[in-house]
């Protein structure tokens, strides 16, 4: 009996074990969006100096990616991620204020990033969403106040301006994400633009 009580509690250690593991698993990408988000304009910073009070600073960047701080002044942010930004920052400072400053940077306000959504839908327009939410095709739509009766699900396009300039077009059978035959979740980027398309009769 006693052996049978030792395996059954040593059976809710391992899986009490495996279950915190799997939720430390499950909090990485938040983790990841943190550190490798790239900062746009009109996203309000924090900006911490380990043991530097008088350093700290809330600033929004600028339309042309850049914030002033005390005493290094401008920095360019254009294309940096929050990661990337802290190391920036940290040199600048290093080179001719502090030795070895830890810089932290907290995204307290991200700007809107918005997808239109065109065509047979009931309320066409702009659907901002931030980049924690990382909003799906079905989701925006749904936003949109639901395809109308008379749209075409099974021919729904997606315009997507793609980082070299180009302009990427798919067309996409919402049926199918519906009825679950097509594991394709279509999460949506910036400036992505949705038009629904009206049945052929």
């Amino acid at each position: 009996m006693r052996r049978l009580f030792f395996h059954l509690v040593l059976a809710c250690v391992l899986a009490g074990a495996a279950a915190a593991a799997e939720d430390r698993s499950a909090a990485k990408p938040a983790a990841s969006i943190a550190v490798d988000y790239i900062l746009q304009p009109l996203d309000l910073l924090r900006i911490v100096v380990f043991q530097e009070p008088d350093l700290e600073r809330q600033v929004r960047i600028s339309q042309e990616y850049a914030i002033n701080l005390p005493l290094i002044g401008s920095v360019d942010l254009k294309g940096k991620s929050v990661r990337q930004a802290e190391e920036l920052i940290r040199a600048r400072y290093d080179a001719d204020f502090l030795k070895n400053p830890q810089i932290t940077i907290t995204v307290l306000e991200y700007t809107p990033r918005t997808v239109q959504v065109l065509g047979a839908v009931n309320q066409p327009g702009a659907i901002a969403f931030t980049p924690e939410q990382q909003m799906t095709i079905m989701e925006a739509i749904a936003r949109a106040g639901g395809q109308a009766r008379i749209a075409d699900i099974r021919r729904v396009r997606l315009t997507r301006q793609m980082p070299d300039g180009k302009t990427e077009i798919y067309t996409i059978n919402l049926d199918d994400l519906m009825k679950g035959t097509s594991s394709e979740k279509w999460p949506l980027l910036k400036g992505d633009v949705i038009f629904v398309p009206e049945r052929i009769l």
